[in-house]
């Protein structure tokens, strides 16, 4: 889906605010949606944002939110027991948006709650895209895979953002204030370790938990490669992961980047890397693409020119000499 030049996604960005922040590990003050926001421009321009709640109990987050072009929606509470209806006007808002405007092809909703499910579902069943955003520990498993991926915020801030800064050693900072809650953080925390040496992200280093590559990686590259007839672009691996797991994130397996993981599928003998002009392609362990087959090609252009000018000059001899039997007569 990145890297998408003539047909970038459009994409709607709706935001039960409430949701992200009650019991999440993240507070209306600490509040940071630039690292979620960050993988979605990834993808193509978000071209709607708006955020609802009852923004008189979320004060501290309003600037951040407006910081980065979101729209703020104020639902207040609708009933005594302080309850708003937030999610109802989330849910009107985006099949409005979904019918009125067909160029906005991919949805996202950042909350956890499966209530979000009925939505998911139009929205897919109407050709849209949709993308869940949402705290890992408060979001329903039937939520998630009601989409066609999954972005896990990180609590604490910055922490999202850390495969991106790993490298300055910030990502390691946050994760160690946080005593690796998670494996993938305490691996992001070891690639800023090893950044030195660059090519040995994916390798254990002074006893800390080893990258493992997930199996669901091992299942789809061995399907997708056996019924190949070319080279795969390696994205293609990656969005067919993500169709079977939404929420897949090679940075939970301790890999900084998908290049790493399929490092260590390579490793593994399961894939052969190839390089295509400036485009990387994998293929098969025992396929004959790659480098094989271009320094074949490239030596039969070559030779290609080769035999012209020896013929030439074999000819060219030929006539310079005289017949024997002519100089007889």
């Amino acid at each position: 889906m990145a890297g998408r030049t003539d047909e970038q996604h459009r994409i709607a960005l709706f935001i039960d605010f409430e949701n992200l922040v009650t019991n999440t590990g993240i507070s209306a003050s600490n509040f940071d949606l630039q690292p979620a926001l960050d993988q979605l421009l990834e993808q193509g321009k978000v071209v709607f944002r708006r955020a609802y709640c009852d923004w008189s109990r979320f004060a501290d987050a309003k600037q951040r939110l407006h910081d980065v072009g979101v729209e703020l929606v104020d639902v207040p509470p609708s009933t005594r027991a302080g309850k708003n209806s937030a999610d109802m006007r989330l849910v009107i808002d985006a099949l409005e948006l979904c019918y009125a405007r067909e160029q906005i092809d991919t949805f996202v909703i950042g909350s956890g709650d499966s209530d979000f499910c009925p939505l998911a579902y139009k929205l897919r069943e109407n050709g849209r895209t949709v993308i869940g955003l949402a705290v890992k520990e408060a979001s329903s498993r039937m939520f998630v895979n009601a989409c066609d991926q999954f972005i896990y915020m990180r609590p604490k801030g910055r922490g999202e953002s850390s495969h991106k800064d790993k490298d300055h050693g910030r990502g390691a900072r946050s994760d160690e204030g946080k005593g690796g809650k998670r494996g993938a953080k305490g691996h992001e925390g070891k690639g800023h370790e090893t950044r030195a040496p660059g090519k040995e992200g994916a390798e254990p280093k002074g006893g800390k938990p080893k990258a493992e590559v997930p199996a669901i990686a091992r299942e789809v590259v061995q399907s997708l490669l056996r019924r190949a007839t070319g080279p795969l672009n390696p994205s293609l691996v990656k969005e067919t992961i993500v169709r079977k797991e939404p929420d897949f994130d090679e940075r939970d397996h301790g890999f900084s980047t998908f290049a790493r993981l399929l490092e260590a599928l390579e490793q593994e003998g399961l894939l052969r890397r190839i390089q295509q002009g400036r485009q990387g392609y994998i293929v098969g362990p025992d396929s004959d693409f790659g480098a094989p087959a271009r320094e074949g090609k490239g030596a039969k252009g070559r030779n290609a020119k080769a035999p012209a000018p020896v013929e030439e000059e074999e000819e060219e001899e030929l006539e310079s000499y005289p017949d024997p039997e002519d100089e007889g007569l």
